[in-house]
């Protein structure tokens, strides 16, 4: 007989229709958890509840509808009967590539307000159930925030989601530090490249279309080709989900966990290397000038 939310530890994570997100709902439904899980469409809550059990309770909301947001958090506690929640994963988010110096303020904007805003409002709607409100039995939660190596360093034609994360660590940290009033720890999740429908390739492709008739034409498509082919070679999301899990459930938990392929050049080189060599060897894998552009287009 499945047990009940109540007789259960419990987690909410945000995105859960595909890649990290479903994944790690999975993970914890296996390691004995009931999870609630966020999803945009009712037809992916129903398909959800069919092939994770009665151990997950779909959540209908978007990170940037705070009614909706309030509405799930009213769900959750109902359910929980006076008891704490175990955790809330973060997991919610969106990638975004652009030439910065073209890019529509309003796309910068919606980037922001889902990876950061959004994850600000969740969090806020979810503390009383995670141990402020001392009315509630049981210990305090955790709060896993999903970040990206790009949260510590930057890459160009992905300025708004590198600023996005980079908020998000430091507004992590913040909270970190606050919610020790409660006993609530807030640890941060920063992958690699993940092989996840985030970096989706016919998107990737639109967006070379989209700036092809500005100066940063070629340096943008050499740059999404290389994103295609590292995203490849990146983490599975089970990978992912596996930390996650750890990150909820260690004795003593980092307050950052990253989970780099290839470490040595995707993580230890760039955090090692002064900001100017960074720059120089970015601009010799990317940038492509526009005469060198059109030298090489009439080579063809």
């Amino acid at each position: 007989m499945e047990l009940s939310p109540t007789k259960r530890r419990s987690v909410v994570v945000t995105g859960v229709s595909t890649g990290i997100g479903f994944e790690t709902a999975k993970a914890l439904i296996v390691e004995g958890f009931h999870v609630f899980g966020s999803v945009r469409k009712q037809s992916h809550a129903a398909d959800l509840r069919l092939n994770l059990g009665a151990a997950f309770t779909p959540l209908l909301f978007d990170v940037t509808d705070e009614a909706a947001i309030a509405k799930a958090a009213l769900k959750v506690r109902q359910a929980l009967q006076g008891r704490t929640l175990f955790g809330l994963v973060n997991n919610a988010g969106v990638a975004n590539h652009a030439c910065l110096a073209h890019q529509p303020i309003e796309e910068f904007r919606r980037v922001i307000h889902i990876n950061l805003i959004g994850t600000l409002a969740v969090t806020q709607a979810f503390l009383p159930q995670l141990g402020a409100d001392a009315t509630l039995e049981g210990p305090p939660g955790r709060i896993i925030n999903m970040s990206s190596i790009s949260g510590k360093y930057s890459a160009p034609f992905v300025g708004a989601y590198c600023a996005s994360k980079h908020a998000l660590e430091g507004m992590s940290d913040s909270l970190r530090r606050e919610l020790m009033l409660f006993g609530i720890d807030v640890i941060v999740v920063g992958p690699g490249y993940v092989a996840t429908p985030i970096w989706d390739r016919q998107e990737i492709t639109s967006t070379v279309a989209q700036y092809k008739e500005t100066e940063f034409a070629a340096s943008l498509e050499a740059f999404d080709k290389r994103i295609i082919e590292d995203v490849q070679k990146g983490h599975a999301p089970g990978d992912i989900a596996r930390v996650v899990v750890t990150a909820l459930t260690a004795w003593w938990p980092k307050t950052r966990y990253a989970i780099v392929a290839q470490p040595f050049s995707n993580w230890i080189l760039p955090m090692w290397l002064p900001a100017r060599w960074m720059d120089s060897l970015m601009a010799a894998s990317f940038l492509v000038r526009p005469d060198e552009a059109k030298k090489k287009n009439a080579e063809k």
